[in-house]
Order: structure tokens, then C-alpha cells, then sequence
């Protein structure tokens, strides 16, 4: 009896440290992400602005260019957006969220992105850096890097 509680008690031990629950910079970040994907799925823009920093140093780095400013990449997505169909799909499994600093966390967020006409939709695996930063409104998209995902 005494044999099998220390095998239960050093197995709770050993595996204790593989459990780890989402922190609260985590469960933030993940949040303000999540947000900002379903005003992008809806369609809608003006919650899509109120996601972002509202400053000059947002940035947006998509097929190879730099899109400054909020009003750069409303403008951007509005015309990716008039596509028929328009879906961004996160793989949650895979992303990561990185504390800079109290103020600051990057979100790796690999995604699958489906837009074009009904008939021809193109499907792209993408990788996606946002940058996020805690302002006085609450954490905000300070930066987004983009770039298709290699599967080599």
C-alpha cells in the first residue's frame, strides 16, 4: 500500500510540472487577438481600428511592403475584404505568446487565410508576429509582420 502511494505521489510530482495554465498577459493577449479576428471574419472594420494603437509607429509589414498607421491598414484590408469570400482560420495549437515586457508581448499566431471569388478561393498558410502593447484603453496591435509559411 505504502509502494503505491509513493508511485501516485512521484508521478503527481513528475507530471505537475508539464501542467501549466494560461497566465493572465497570455489569456490578454490571446483575447485582444481573438477580437481582432472576428471583427476581421465580420467584415468589420471599425472594430477591426479599435484593436489597433492608435499611433504613427503602427505598422503592418504584408507581402514584402510596410503599411504605416491605423488608417493604412483599414484602407489595405477594406480592398482584401471585397473579396466573396474572406476567412482567416487560427491554428491556436501553435501560438505563442511572448512577454517583452509588462507593456509589451508578441503573439506568434500561425493562421490559414481564404479569400477570391467563390468559385476560385485561394487558401494561404500564413505565419503572424503581432506585436501588442498595454495602453491606457487596454492592449492594443502595435505592429503585425506577416509572411507565408514555409512547409520545408
Amino acid at each position: 500500500m505504502l509502494q503505491k502511494l509513493i508511485v501516485i505521489v512521484v508521478l503527481s510530482l513528475g507530471l505537475s510540472g508539464h501542467v501549466r495554465g494560461e497566465t493572465q498577459l497570455e489569456a490578454d493577449i490571446k483575447g485582444l487577438y481573438d477580437t481582432f479576428l472576428t471583427a476581421q471574419n465580420a467584415r468589420d472594420l471599425v472594430r477591426v481600428r479599435d484593436t489597433l494603437w492608435e499611433s504613427p509607429g503602427f505598422v503592418w509589414i504584408s507581402d514584402g511592403k510596410a503599411f504605416w498607421g491605423r488608417d493604412a491598414l483599414i484602407e489595405r484590408m477594406s480592398a482584401f475584404q471585397q473579396a466573396e469570400i474572406w476567412s482567416v482560420t487560427p491554428d491556436k495549437t501553435r501560438s505563442r505568446v511572448v512577454e517583452v515586457s509588462p507593456v509589451s508581448a508578441f503573439l506568434y499566431q500561425p493562421l490559414r487565410l481564404t479569400l477570391g471569388p467563390k468559385a476560385d478561393a485561394k487558401t494561404i498558410d500564413f505565419l503572424v508576429n503581432v506585436l501588442c502593447v498595454k495602453t491606457p484603453q487596454g492592449w492594443r496591435v502595435a505592429a503585425l509582420f506577416t509572411t507565408e509559411e514555409n512547409p520545408n
